[in-house]
């Protein structure tokens, strides 16, 4: 009879149990939940979007200063930003779970509060698809993996679209001032040779690596990709000028919106692959591929 009665116990202890959340980092550290979160900060906004693309936007109670779309974040807390955010804030917020990148400090500290931290940074496709299945799993979403089909029929036909004198041509992304560029092995520069063009960043150089700017006047892009904010300061560095791309104004300036859509591993990469592409079709050389 006590017998019984403890396996009684124990089955209506069970969906408790099984109901508890557990996955694994970036990091390599397993983090359980004791159900899926109901109160999330995210610190990254790829991560942001991919929660409100999985329609768990009304989850989130604050955002780094970096994650503004959709426009209804506008209303959340701001903490910071993603590498220097205020922790403070954070564990006033109450969350039940941070989103953040692998990259940033904060979670020690976070977790030494007894928060919950998960941390996530997706570097390449394979990263992106991984990471939205990761927090589709700590959401319980239905069809995470809806999202990654959407952006991988979006890269597709983006590259249908280019006409074939457009593919090939050698180019140049620089994600940020440094100059850091956007590497043939990062998520930016996989859409690219999806797209047909040829980085003249190797992937033995890494996903984003800061480059001297003589490497990238020697290699003599056919089209440069760069943001508003880098583009000022591209005509004062030395030997810029001489470049093929800048001569013969083919150099594609994106303006902050856009910029933001094209640097943001999230839901929003097959409108990233558009933006390139209509930047390939209306820049490339007639001779893309050929020697300057």
């Amino acid at each position: 009879m006590h017998r019984l009665l403890v396996g009684l116990t124990m089955m209506c202890l069970l969906p408790l149990s099984a109901h508890a959340l557990q996955l694994t980092d970036d990091r390599g550290g397993s983090i359980t939940l004791p159900a899926a979160p109901q109160r999330i900060v995210s610190l990254l906004p790829s991560l942001t979007e991919t929660v409100c693309e999985l329609g768990y936007c009304n989850r989130l109670v604050g955002v780094d200063r970096y994650s503004t779309y959709p426009a209804s974040l506008q209303k959340l807390p701001q903490v910071g930003g993603g590498l220097d955010p205020n922790i403070e804030m954070i564990v006033a917020l109450q969350p039940d779970v941070v989103l953040m990148a692998k990259s940033s400090r904060a979670g020690e500290r976070l977790e030494a509060l007894g928060i919950k931290v998960v941390a996530l940074e997706p570097k390449t496709h394979a990263d992106v698809q991984r990471v939205m299945l990761k927090i589709g799993q700590l959401l319980e979403a239905p069809d995470a993996q809806r999202i990654w089909r959407a952006i991988d029929a979006g890269v597709s036909a983006a590259a249908q679209s280019l006409p074939a004198t457009s593919r090939g041509a050698r180019v140049y992304f620089e994600v940020n001032e440094g100059p850091y560029a956007a590497g043939e092995s990062s998520f930016i520069g996989e859409t690219l040779t999806r797209l047909g063009a040829k980085n003249i960043v190797a992937a033995q150089l890494g996903p984003f690596p800061k480059l001297n700017p003589e490497f990238i006047v020697r290699a003599n892009p056919d089209v440069i990709l760069i943001g508003q904010r880098s583009a000022a300061a591209l005509m004062a560095r030395p030997g810029w000028q001489t470049m093929r791309a800048v001569r013969e104004n083919r150099v594609c300036i994106f303006p902050l919106e856009e910029a933001n859509v094209l640097v943001r591993p999230g839901p929003r990469m097959a409108e990233a692959a558009r933006i390139m592409a209509q930047c390939l079709a209306s820049k490339s050389p007639k001779s893309a591929g050929g020697k300057p």
